[in-house]
């Protein structure tokens, strides 16, 4: 079974992503609300290159212990390139109960063998990249994961949303015009090719949770084609 996948970010009134300082403690707490059981994000979002990584302890390389009534939500992070190397930075954060890696059969295998000794779940769908509605089942019947909360770059996003994937839009507005030609957007995809290309939501939820910022949930209308 496919679970309910909401795609939570915080944006400009322009749809920027970037470009402004968002509330990161707000974001959170709005998170917090659509009661997740896997937070999904990106290896752009997760890895920064131009960042150093923290030197790893002993304990990167222990078993994870976790209790089954354990109330956090698993993070995802697809990485069929196997990019992401602070699997640890992740784990001391202590907001996940567990790590899960999305990777596919051209994913290198010196990755797999390092997730392996740290003890980091993989789960392997899709030849030359993650095919994402077979890991996300997988994660369903792994872990009967029913809410996964996407949190990442426009890049992700876009291709979640145009595989028919994404159910809702949750959105914190910043009262904020960020501008410009190289900031981030909400969403990456390809030039619309006709009017029917725009993806088409309804309003669920309006609500102001502070001063100046406003949180919607939109859900996303599924053409019955997808």
């Amino acid at each position: 079974m496919l679970p309910h996948v909401i795609l939570h970010n915080q944006v400009s009134v322009d749809g920027r992503i970037n470009g402004f300082a968002p509330d990161l403690g707000l974001h959170y707490q709005v998170a917090s609300r659509l009661k997740m059981d896997a937070h999904l994000a990106g290896s752009n979002t997760i890895f920064n290159p131009n960042e150093p990584i923290p030197p790893e302890g002993a304990e990167a390389f222990e078993p994870p212990t976790t209790k089954p009534d354990d109330p956090r939500p698993l993070m995802v992070v697809p990485d069929s390139r196997g990019r992401v190397r602070n699997w640890h930075v992740l784990r001391n954060a202590g907001y996940w109960r567990g790590m899960v890696a999305l990777c596919s059969d051209s994913t290198p295998g010196s990755y797999l063998t390092y997730l392996r000794e740290r003890h980091i779940e993989c789960i392997v769908a899709g030849r030359d990249r993650v095919d994402l509605p077979a890991a996300l089942q997988e994660l369903n019947a792994r872990h009967g994961v029913e809410t996964v909360v996407g949190d990442s770059g426009g890049t992700l996003n876009g291709v979640l949303l145009h595989a028919g994937l994404v159910d809702e839009i949750s959105l914190l507005i910043n009262p904020c015009l960020v501008g410009g030609t190289t900031v981030h957007s909400l969403f990456r995809a390809p030039d619309p090719t006709s009017p029917d290309s725009p993806v088409q939501l309804r309003l669920t939820h309006l609500e102001k949770v502070n001063e100046d910022l406003v949180w919607l949930r939109y859900k996303v209308v599924k053409s019955s084609s997808t």
